[in-house]
């Protein structure tokens, strides 16, 4: 008795190899992509107590122009989020990478102040549309039988980039002589050829029709999950206000009240606040959402009050220190907000949903960043400091209290 094998063309083996090997290269491509997109997220912000006194401009305009970032980011994604289901992944990608690569340029050559917000613009724009396209293809391309795996690096991706942003830019700020160029520039050419790449990249959209009618603006909540919403916005607001500030003023900080005039220590405070949170992030990982929340919240109460008492003390290590236990909430302290909102969503509201929890997340990311600055030049940056420290404290401590009396 003969048996006969199953005769395989071997072209379509070799077809198959190379669409796998094509998903492995494009699902690496997302990571790489976000973190290098975060990056210059961060990359500025060393750079803005140079600009103030090489343009002319005080802490309000900082926190101005860090907000411009903020807003249109936010806008972009509550308008053009979904953009990639309907024109495909790459499109997107390819045009958000062009844009931030133009807005590279704006800040290599920053000489005014409209330059900044100008740049700032449209970097928010180009993140605001990638930052949806990047992890939709990352979920899209995650090898098979391992979807966790994309869920962990769209989690950890920004940490490390925002991380590696600051810390890379205050070095260059100390060793070089034209930093704005060795930054910039370098970046400029990053995301030109990351915009190339992505045309190798297969495309994995859905690419369902209506691309005109979902750039629209919709919020709502819905019923069942709204109670758990608002009773989870003091933890949000705190993480991201943190986040803020330390973007926007945490160079001027550092320089200022705490005498670290190398760049270093000014990138290295960022650094550690979304360092620390990437790594804490991935080690609480399998933790349940509400103990996630609950130690995120305790983190940024706790490692706050500590900044407060550095800036007393005027202990630049002792702050450093405190940055590092704050970083832990940051990390946390939303992500696990929204590990224990997302089972509840109803599967048709998902995406509105997630459109009023980043809309309030960023408006405490810009927000209070630009009233700290306007209040500067009035009370002075350690009044601020101490003042905002109080605020994040009371929600971080409101938010630990609420949670701890739910089992959920």
């Amino acid at each position: 008795m003969t048996t006969t094998e199953p005769i395989v063309s071997p072209r379509l083996v070799t077809a198959d190899a190379a669409l796998s090997q094509r998903r492995r290269f494009g699902f690496a491509l997302a990571i790489v992509a976000q973190i290098v997109m975060m990056f210059a997220a961060s990359a500025p912000s060393p750079f803005y107590p140079v600009l103030a006194q090489q343009i002319g401009f005080d802490a309000s305009v900082i926190s101005a122009v860090f907000a411009v970032y903020a807003v249109i980011l936010l806008l972009t994604l509550l308008t053009a989020g979904s953009l990639s289901d309907h024109v495909g992944r790459r499109p997107v990608a390819i045009t958000g990478f062009l844009l931030l690569a133009a807005s590279m340029v704006l800040f290599w050559h920053a000489e005014t102040v409209l330059l900044l917000i100008l740049a700032r613009a449209l970097q928010g724009a180009a993140s605001g549309l990638l930052i949806s396209a990047l992890s939709a293809a990352a979920l899209d391309l995650a090898p098979a039988g391992r979807p966790g795996i994309a869920a962990l690096w769209n989690s950890l991706s920004p940490g490390i980039g925002l991380a590696s942003g600051a810390l890379v830019s205050g070095i260059v700020l100390d060793l070089t002589s034209a930093p704005l160029f060795d930054v910039f520039a370098p970046l400029t050419a990053a995301y030109i050829v990351l915009a190339a790449l992505f045309l190798l990249a297969p495309e994995t959209a859905p690419l369902r029709p209506g691309a005109w009618g979902s750039l629209s603006l919709r919020l709502s909540i819905p019923a069942p999950i709204r109670a758990d919403f608002w009773r989870a916005a003091p933890a949000v607001i705190a993480g991201w206000a943190t986040g803020g500030l330390f973007l926007s003023l945490g160079a001027n900080i550092v320089r200022t009240e705490l005498g670290g005039e190398a760049h270093l220590w000014q990138g290295l405070a960022v650094a550690l606040l979304a360092g620390v949170g990437a790594l804490t992030a991935l080690a609480l990982r399998k933790v349940s959402a509400r103990s996630t929340v609950l130690f995120g919240t305790a983190a940024l109460a706790i490692g706050t009050l500590l900044s407060l008492i550095a800036l007393r003390s005027g202990s630049l290590a002792f702050y450093l220190v405190a940055a590092g236990v704050t970083g832990m909430g940051f990390g946390t302290a939303f992500a696990g907000v929204v590990a224990s909102l997302a089972p509840k969503i109803p599967a048709d509201a998902r995406a509105d949903t997630f459109a009023v929890i980043y809309l309030l997340a960023y408006l405490a990311f810009g927000v209070p960043a630009v009233i700290a600055g306007m209040l500067v030049g009035v009370v002075g940056l350690d009044a601020v400091c101490v003042g905002y420290g109080i605020v994040v404290i009371t929600l971080a401590a409101t938010a630990f209290t609420m949670r701890l009396r739910r089992r959920n």
